[in-house]
C-alpha cells in the first residue's frame, strides 16, 4: 500500500498530473492511442529506407531506439503528451532525393544527416532555431508541409503499383492485372474509411486488415515466426560517423545537410504548436517549454543519426491521444515504454511489404497536404512561391527542389508587388543560400 502511495506521489510531482487535470489511467490510455496511432513507422521507415540499400532490420531497432530516446525526453525535459519518431518526410527526402535520384551511397548521405543534426542541436541550444523559423513566412511554411505530403503520397502511388513510368507521358495508370495492386487499392479503401470514421490508430488498423488480406491470399509470404530477439544495428550504426570524410569529396552533401537542417526546423515545431493549441497549452500564443520540446527533438536526431536512421519530429499523431484527454509527458513515456516492447516483433518486417505501406504514405500525404487551405491564394506574391514548392517536389522527384523554387521566388515575386520591407533579412540570406545550393546540386562535379 505504501509502495502504491510512494509511487503515486512520485509520478504526481513529475509529471503534475492533478494541476493539469488528468490520472494515470487517462495518461496510460492516451500513450496507447497515441502509440497504436503511429506505430506504421515501425515498419514504414524499413521500408523506405531499405530502398536506399539499408539494412531493414537494423533501420526497425533504430527506428525503436530513437523513438523511445525522443518520447521519454520529451515527457522528462518538457511534460508534453506529444511523442517523437522518425518522420516520414525526412526518410523520404533520404531515399529517393538523395540516395536515388542524386546517387549518393546511404553511408555519405547518412553523414549528412549526422551533420546536420549537431547543427541542430547547437541551433536549438543557441536559440536560433525559434528565430530562423520565425523568419519563414507562414505561407512557404505551410506550402512545404503541403508539398512534402504530395510527394509522400506519390512515392505510396508507385510503390503500391497505381502508377507506373512511362516513356510517352512520363507517370501512366498502373496495371489492375497485378495481383498485388489490389492490396493497395483495398489498403487504401479500408484505411480511408477508418479515417472517416474517425476511428482511434485507423493507420495501423488498416495496415493490419491489409497484411492479413495479403496473408490468407498468399500474395504476402507467411512470416516464419513472430517473436525473436531484438534485430542488430551493427550494419548501420555508426556508418554516418565514419563517412565524415565523404563531406570533403562530395560539395553536394552540403546541400543535402542544408535541406535536413530546413526540413527538421519546420517539421517539429510546426507539429508542436498544432498540438500544443490543441491541447490548450498556448498562452500569449507562445508555447510553455517549447525549449525543452526543441532540446528532446534535437537530440533524439542526433542519436538516431548515430544509429542509422533520419531524423526524428514530434508525431501529428499524438493528436489521437490528446483527444482522449493526455495531457502530460506520462503519455509520451508510455509511447516509449511500448515503442520498447515492440522491438521483439521484428519478424512481422517480411509481411509489410510495398503494398502494405503505400496506403499509409497516401493516407498521410492527404493530411498533411490539408495544410494548403490556409494559404493566402489571393494574392500572387504569395501563391506564385507556394505553388513552386508544392508542384516541385513531386515534379522534380526531389523535395529539396521544391523548396528551392519557393524560396527563390518568394523575394522576387514580394518585391515585384512592392512588399519590400515586408520581407524579413534572413529570406535574402537564404535566397542566396539556394542558389548555392542549386548550383552545387546540378552544376558541380559528382
Amino acid at each position: 500500500m505504501d509502495t502504491s502511495m510512494n509511487q503515486r506521489s512520485f509520478i504526481e510531482k513529475l509529471f503534475h498530473l492533478q494541476e493539469n487535470g488528468t490520472t494515470v489511467r487517462r495518461e496510460v490510455l492516451a500513450g496507447l492511442t497515441t502509440f497504436v496511432s503511429m506505430a506504421y513507422i515501425l515498419f514504414v521507415n524499413p521500408q523506405v529506407l531499405g530502398d536506399a540499400g539499408m539494412n531493414k532490420g537494423a533501420v526497425f531497432t533504430a527506428t525503436a531506439l530513437s523513438a523511445i530516446l525522443g518520447s521519454v525526453l520529451m515527457a522528462l525535459l518538457a511534460n508534453y503528451p506529444i511523442a517523437i519518431a522518425p518522420g516520414l518526410g525526412d526518410n523520404a527526402f533520404f531515399t529517393y532525393s538523395v540516395v536515388l535520384a542524386m546517387g549518393i551511397p546511404w553511408q555519405t548521405a547518412m553523414a549528412g544527416v549526422f551533420i546536420s543534426s549537431i547543427l541542430f542541436l547547437i541551433l536549438s541550444l543557441v536559440k536560433l532555431r525559434e528565430i530562423v523559423i520565425d523568419a519563414i513566412p507562414h505561407d512557404l511554411k505551410l506550402a512545404m508541409a503541403a508539398g512534402i505530403g504530395i510527394f509522400i503520397a506519390f512515392v505510396g502511388f508507385q510503390g503500391g503499383g497505381l502508377i507506373t513510368g512511362s516513356k510517352s507521358t512520363l507517370v501512366a495508370m498502373g496495371s489492375f492485372t497485378v495481383p498485388t495492386t489490389w492490396l493497395t487499392i483495398f489498403g487504401l479503401i479500408v484505411t480511408g474509411g477508418l479515417m472517416a470514421k474517425k476511428v482511434p490508430g485507423s493507420i495501423f488498423i488498416g495496415m493490419v486488415l491489409t497484411t492479413i488480406l495479403g496473408l490468407v491470399t498468399k500474395l504476402i509470404p507467411l512470416p516464419t515466426h513472430i517473436v525473436s530477439t531484438i534485430p542488430s544495428m551493427k550494419p548501420t550504426f555508426g556508418v554516418g560517423v565514419m563517412h565524415l570524410g565523404d563531406i570533403i569529396t562530395k560539395p553536394q552533401l552540403w546541400a543535402v545537410v542544408l535541406i535536413f537542417l530546413l526540413v527538421a526546423f519546420f517539421d517539429t515545431a510546426g507539429t508542436l504548436i498544432g498540438l500544443a493549441s490543441q491541447a490548450g497549452f498556448m498562452k500569449d500564443n507562445k508555447m510553455p517549454r517549447i525549449g525543452g520540446a526543441l532540446m528532446a527533438d534535437s537530440i533524439s536526431m542526433l542519436g538516431g543519426s548515430v544509429m542509422g536512421t533520419t531524423p526524428t519530429a514530434a508525431y501529428v499523431e499524438s493528436s489521437a491521444g490528446i483527444a482522449i484527454g493526455g495531457r502530460t509527458g506520462l503519455t509520451s513515456l508510455v509511447v516509449g515504454v511500448l515503442f520498447a516492447l515492440a522491438m521483439f516483433f521484428s519478424p512481422l518486417l517480411t509481411v509489410v511489404t510495398s503494398n502494405v505501406t503505400a496506403p499509409v504514405l497516401i493516407i498521410v500525404g492527404i493530411l498533411m497536404a490539408q495544410s494548403m487551405k490556409e494559404i493566402d491564394w489571393s494574392k500572387f506574391e504569395i501563391a506564385m512561391p507556394a505553388f513552386l514548392t508544392i508542384v516541385g517536389m513531386p515534379l522534380t522527384y526531389n523535395i529539396s527542389y521544391g523548396i528551392a523554387f519557393g524560396f527563390l521566388a518568394y523575394p522576387l515575386t514580394m518585391m515585384a508587388a512592392g512588399r519590400r520591407k515586408e520581407i524579413n533579412p534572413i529570406m535574402y540570406i537564404l535566397f542566396f543560400v539556394f542558389i548555392i545550393l542549386l548550383y552545387t546540386i546540378n552544376i558541380l562535379p559528382k
